[in-house]
């Protein structure tokens, strides 16, 4: 059978959620948008007193980042391993490794970003138990679907578009980057998803940029990505080589982890979304193997699941 015919002859058992993602026409998003988060006393003090920065991998696409006062979370997935995750048209992966921490010792978190709707990104668990009141900011088609679970704080974002986020002294640009979630064939089966460009900033002056690529091929419109967004400090790139029916690649492997970090140039990148899923078809030596070849390896940190990677702002 045809890979599109059995992906469409499956459709019938995939969730309802997963359904509404993938088939639901998305609103415009909105541009000038803007999220002020409260700040308290002591979340300034600390903040003013330590500037540094950090990104913690918990697993898949999921990590922590925190930066002058604010604690952001990237596609939050934290099923335990034997656990399956929901990929719509009735598909399902293995998890075939547990995350860093359960979901229930999260710290306060005050941003969700989700680069889209699909079960190893926002799983079943999440759905659960995530607050209903925190910001999440992801693409309008992903917006449609949080909308319809309940999450009442949704920021959609178009490609290019932009979020202004402020907490006391420290401004956040999320910008959409783009992004697309395997070949064109597939496009009008899987979930559009977006890359996301962090710029962190105090006092009015640029601090540190920070790329995260999102479930993405690399493809045309990556390569303006760095004329619009030059100087990026690190890159987080999803990787795996994710194949649908073990056929289609949707996901990046090792070699293009490397095309990656060739065209948007980052002064370092971290490898995630790696080996957590049975879908997952291109291991990270992949990735090490490509980086080595590239001589690149100076500018790769790789983190196991509970490390932190510590970055400092530039210097002003």
């Amino acid at each position: 059978m045809p890979l599109l015919a059995a992906v469409v002859l499956a459709a019938p058992l995939a969730s309802a959620a997963q359904d509404s993602a993938l088939v639901t026409a998305a609103p415009p998003s909105s541009t000038g948008q803007s999220l002020n988060l409260p700040a308290d006393a002591a979340a300034a003090a600390t903040a003013a007193e330590d500037q540094n920065g950090s990104v913690t991998f918990i697993g898949t696409a999921t990590v922590l980042i925190r930066y002058g006062g604010m604690t952001i979370l990237t596609d939050p997935n934290f099923l335990h391993k034997g656990d399956h995750v929901q990929l719509g048209y009735g598909l399902t992966s293995e998890r075939l490794t547990e995350p860093a921490i359960p979901i229930e010792a999260l710290p306060p978190v005050d941003l969700v970003i989700l680069s889209h709707f699909h079960g190893d990104h926002f799983d079943q668990l999440v759905q659960e138990k995530l607050p209903r009141t925190i910001p999440v900011v992801t693409t309008p088609q992903s917006a449609v679907a949080l909308e319809n679970l309940g999450f009442a704080k949704r920021y959609p974002l178009a490609t290019w578009d932009t979020l202004v986020v402020t907490k006391g002294q420290t401004v956040l640009r999320i910008s959409a980057m783009p992004g697309r979630h395997g070949p064109p064939i597939l496009a009008g089966l899987l979930p559009s998803v977006m890359g996301s460009m962090l710029d962190f900033s105090s006092a009015g002056k640029p601090d540190y940029r920070m790329y995260i690529s999102g479930d993405t091929l690399v493809y045309e419109d990556i390569k303006e990505i760095p004329q619009r967004f030059p100087e990026v400090d690190l890159a987080l790139l999803h990787l795996g080589g994710t194949r649908i029916l073990g056929v289609m690649k949707v996901t990046m492997d090792g070699a293009d982890g490397v095309r990656m970090m060739q065209l948007v140039a980052p002064r370092h990148a971290i490898p995630i979304h790696f080996n957590d899923y049975t879908v997952y078809k291109s291991p990270l030596s992949d990735f090490e193997q490509a980086v080595k070849a590239a001589e690149l390896q100076n500018r790769v940190t790789y983190l196991k699941h509970g490390e932190t990677y510590r970055f400092e702002p530039r210097e002003k």
